[in-house]
C-alpha cells in the first residue's frame, strides 16, 4: 500500500542528507590551501600560495624584514601603481623592491656578469584582479638557466633567503611552478662599445637623465660592492630607469612583468677589456609574462632602448 507521507518523510530526509553532504564538501574545499593556478603565465616566477594578507601589509613587512638584516642592502622601492596613476594610468596594486647582499650576488657575477642585469634581488608584490594578493621573485632555475650558474654555491643560499623573507612577509608558503627552461642569454640584448668603460658609462647615463620622459631609479657600482664585501669583480654597473607611460600598459596586461621594470641597462668590461652595454629585450619579457595586444608600445620601447645604448657605444 502506497503512503504518501512516508514517501514525503524520505524525500525531505534525502534532501537534507544531500544538502549537508554538499555543505561539508564546500567547507573542505574552502579549507583547502590554493596552489599555484596552472594558468600563470609568468615563467621562471617563484610564488607565496595563498597569503591572507593585503598587498600593503605583506610590503609592509617585506621593508622590515629587509631593514632587519645587516646583511642586506634597500637598493630601489618602486610603487607601481602610485607611478602609473601619476602617468593618468590606472594599475592594481603593485610594488616591487630592488636589493642585495654582495657576498651571495657576487659570485654570480663572477660566473658570468651578465646576471648583473638580474641583480640586485627583486621581490614583486601584487594584488591581481580577484583580490588575491601575491608575493613572487626570480626562482634560482630561472637564474641559473639564462645567465649559467648551476656551478655556482650561493644559489642555494640566495633561494633560502628568497623563500624565508616572502614566507615570513606573507605567512605563506613559496612554490615554483614548472616552468619552460631558460637558455643561456636568453633575452638579452647587448651592443659592444667603441669606448672605455668610464667613458661608455657615463654616455649612457647622460643620454638616459636628458630623455625628459625617463627617470633614473636607481645606479649601482656592482663592482664596488663586491670590494666592500672582500671580493673581486671587473667593471660592472646598472641603471634602472623608467617611463611610466609605457611599462603600465604592460604591467596592465600583466603585473608580473613589474619584477622586469623599470628597465635596467648594464655596463660591463670583461676579461679581454672589452666593453658592452646589455639590457632585457622588450619581447622576451612579453612572452615571459605572456603579454599579448601590446606590440607597439613594445616597439616604442625596443626603440628606446636601443638607442640609448647606441648612444652609450659609439
Amino acid at each position: 500500500m502506497h503512503h504518501p507521507l512516508k514517501a514525503c518523510l524520505v524525500l525531505i530526509i534525502t534532501s537534507l542528507l544531500v544538502q549537508c553532504t554538499s555543505n561539508k564538501e564546500k567547507q573542505s574545499a574552502a579549507s583547502e590551501p590554493i596552489a599555484i593556478q596552472d594558468n600563470f603565465k609568468a615563467n621562471g616566477l617563484s610564488y607565496s600560495v595563498q597569503a591572507q594578507k593585503s598587498a600593503e601589509a605583506i610590503y609592509s613587512d617585506l621593508i622590515s624584514n629587509l631593514e632587519a638584516n645587516s646583511a642586506i642592502n634597500l637598493v630601489a622601492q618602486v610603487n607601481h601603481q602610485q607611478n602609473a596613476s601619476g602617468a593618468g594610468l590606472n594599475l592594481r596594486p603593485t610594488r616591487v623592491v630592488l636589493f642585495g647582499n654582495p657576498i651571495l650576488g657576487t659570485p654570480l657575477m663572477q660566473a658570468n656578469q651578465q646576471a648583473g642585469l638580474d641583480l640586485p634581488q627583486k621581490i614583486l608584490v601584487y594584488e591581481d584582479g580577484s583580490g588575491q594578493t601575491y608575493a613572487a621573485f626570480n626562482s634560482i632555475q630561472y637564474l641559473a638557466g639564462r645567465h649559467g650558474l648551476d656551478t655556482v654555491s650561493t644559489l642555494t643560499k640566495i633561494d633560502n633567503a628568497l623563500k624565508n623573507l616572502v614566507e615570513g612577509s606573507t605567512n605563506s608558503q613559496v612554490e615554483t611552478p614548472s616552468f619552460k627552461a631558460v637558455a643561456l642569454n636568453e633575452g638579452v640584448k647587448s651592443m659592444k662599445s667603441m669606448n672605455s668603460f668610464s667613458a661608455t658609462y657615463e654616455k649612457l647615463q647622460k643620454a638616459i637623465a636628458s630623455n625628459t620622459n625617463l627617470k633614473i631609479i636607481a645606479v649601482l657600482d656592482h663592482q664596488q660592492n663586491a670590494k666592500s664585501a672582500g671580493l673581486e669583480l671587473k667593471p660592472t654597473r646598472l641603471i634602472v630607469f623608467g617611463n611610466p607611460n609605457l611599462g603600465t600598459p604592460l604591467m596592465q596586461a600583466a603585473q608580473t612583468v613589474g619584477i622586469d621594470l623599470p628597465q635596467k641597462m648594464l655596463v660591463y668590461q670583461d676579461s679581454s677589456g672589452t666593453v658592452r652595454v646589455a639590457y632585457n629585450d622588450p619581447y622576451f619579457l612579453a612572452e615571459r609574462h605572456g603579454i599579448k595586444g601590446r606590440d607597439e608600445i613594445l616597439r616604442k620601447i625596443t626603440d628606446a632602448l636601443e638607442g640609448l645604448a647606441t648612444a652609450a657605444t659609439k
